[in-house]
Formats: structure tokens, C-alpha cells, sequence
């Protein structure tokens, strides 16, 4: 290929004038690729599970964002999600997360560095019990907003991936929570026509909460239909939410007036779309 376009470059210097005024130049060599991309995805999920644990209440969730990528490897981008009050969220019922990071690939390997920010506006910390001195060892309560950062290093290998975030501030806002972290083990193998299964293991590690590190996993299986993406899933976790002992993932809904064990065992179906 490349000798057959050094071969036409030449050819056209001796073109005759009257050739060279009727030829097409946009059809002699195509235009560069561009180095940026832009994608968007959109999403309904029958429930949105954070690391296997209950954001909003077991009603469905919202979910979008934007992502831009450079051919060096470099992207940002922001993705969003409504969530229940409580979840942790005290007045607030969206998440927002940035992210950004630099991935790169070696045959089939590949990696992936950046750092994430979790932020919910209008959130409170201070109304709720989550993370009150009776779940915190060191005994403080936060006061203001909710957010995380975390930074992060994945590696890939064909349709297996594992990824390790680890938390540079307190987590969640939970007082003296710094250096949390979460291992996220993952499948998803393409079964052809459409069709794909995919499954996670995963393990955070809640430092200085009491019963708040756990496991949780998933199994599903999607379909892909004219670029619309059908997904059912099952999720699980061993985190204690018991709500007669008052267990940390208890959650209550908006009103106070109904509880829930947010780290139960759930079906979750969902439709989405990328762009």
C-alpha cells in the first residue's frame, strides 16, 4: 500500500495541466484521521449499585456522560447518576463524577493510570448517621458536603481486567477514612451476534469504619440490538446492612420512614446507549 500511494504522488508531478485541472484533490488522499474523540453514553437501570451497595433506595436510576480521549491516551470525562438522600447523601440527589487518565496498550495487554472526584451537590454530611462516631473509630463527625477522590491503576488482558482505586481523602467525607481502597476484579467476554457475558468480584476496604469493608460480585449477560445495549445482572454482597441490629449499610429512604438493606442480593436490568 504505502509503495502504491509513493508510486501515485510520483505520477501526479508529470500529470499533463489539463488533467491536473480536472482531477478531484480531494479524492487524490484522504484526509488525517483526528486525534480527538468524543462519546457520550445514556443509560436506565432498574437500581444503581455502587460497588454492589443500594445508591437509590432499590427505584431506578438516570445515567449519562461525556468522554473525550486523545490519540496519545490521554481523557477526561464526567459521568452522572441520581442517588437517594439516604445513601449517604444527606440533601442531595445527583452524583457527579470527573475523571481523567492516560491509557496505553502493549499487544494484548493494556494499562490504565488517572484519578476520579465523586461530588454531590447540595449534600450535607452532617445530617446523617453513616458516618456518625457510633460507626467511625476515631469518633469525629464531617460536617459540609459529600465527595471522594480516589487515584486509580487498571491493567487489561483481552476480555479479563483488574483495577485498584485507592482514596486520597477522607472517603465519602467519613472522618479519617483516607487510604480506603477497592479492588475491582472483572470478565466480559463477547459471545458474538450481539450477545455478551460478564462478571465482577470485588473487595473494598473501609478503613477505620466499623463492619463497613466487604465483598461484593455480579454475573450478566447483555444484548446488543441496532447499538441499544439490553442488560440483566444479578448482584450481591456479604456487607452487613441488617436493619434490626442497626447495621452501617442500613439505609433509610428520603422521608426516614422506610429502611433497607442496601448490600442485599438484587436483579438489575437496564437499556442504554453510546454515542
Amino acid at each position: 500500500m504505502r509503495k502504491t500511494l509513493i508510486a501515485a504522488a510520483v505520477a501526479g508531478l508529470f500529470a499533463l495541466p489539463a488533467v491536473a485541472q480536472t482531477g478531484d484533490p480531494s479524492k487524490d488522499a484522504a484526509a488525517p484521521a483526528s486525534p480527538h474523540t468524543l462519546a457520550g453514553n445514556l443509560g436506565i437501570y432498574s437500581s444503581y449499585r455502587f460497588r454492589g451497595i443500594d445508591q437509590t433506595f432499590g427505584k431506578p436510576a438516570l445515567q449519562g456522560g461525556i468522554d473525550y480521549s486523545h490519540s496519545s491516551g490521554i481523557y477526561l470525562g464526567n459521568w452522572n447518576s441520581n442517588v437517594s438522600e439516604g445513601a449517604g447523601f444527606p440533601d442531595a440527589n445527583l452524583e457527579m463524577d470527573f475523571y481523567g487518565g492516560y491509557k496505553f496498550s502493549v499487544g494484548d495487554f493494556g494499562i490504565d493510570v488517572g484519578a476520579i472526584y465523586y461530588y454531590y451537590p447540595g449534600s450535607d454530611a452532617g445530617v446523617g448517621t453513616l458516618f456518625s462516631p457510633a460507626n467511625n473509630k476515631s469518633g469525629k463527625v464531617h460536617s459540609g458536603g459529600v465527595s471522594n477522590t480516589e487515584l486509580y491503576v487498571g491493567a487489561t488482558w483481552k476480555f479479563l481486567s483488574a483495577k485498584y482505586f485507592y482514596s486520597v481523602d477522607d472517603y465519602f467525607s467519613a472522618p479519617d477514612t483516607d487510604g480506603s481502597s477497592y479492588l475491582d476484579l472483572a470478565a466480559n467476554y463477547d459471545l458474538g451476534n450481539g450477545w455478551g457475558v460478564n462478571g465482577h468480584v470485588g473487595y473494598l476496604d473501609f478503613d477505620n469504619m466499623r463492619n463497613a469493608s466487604y465483598t461484593d460480585w455480579k454475573i450478566g449477560v447483555t444484548k446488543d440490538i441496532n447499538g441499544w445495549v439490553f442488560g440483566l445482572s444479578y448482584i450481591d454482597t456479604n456487607a452487613d446492612g441488617s436493619c434490626n441490629k442497626g447495621q452501617f449499610y442500613c439505609f433509610a429512604n428520603s422521608s426516614g420512614n422506610d429502611t433497607k438493606d442496601a448490600g442485599r442480593g438484587t436483579a438489575v436490568v437496564s437499556v442504554s446507549k453510546s454515542f
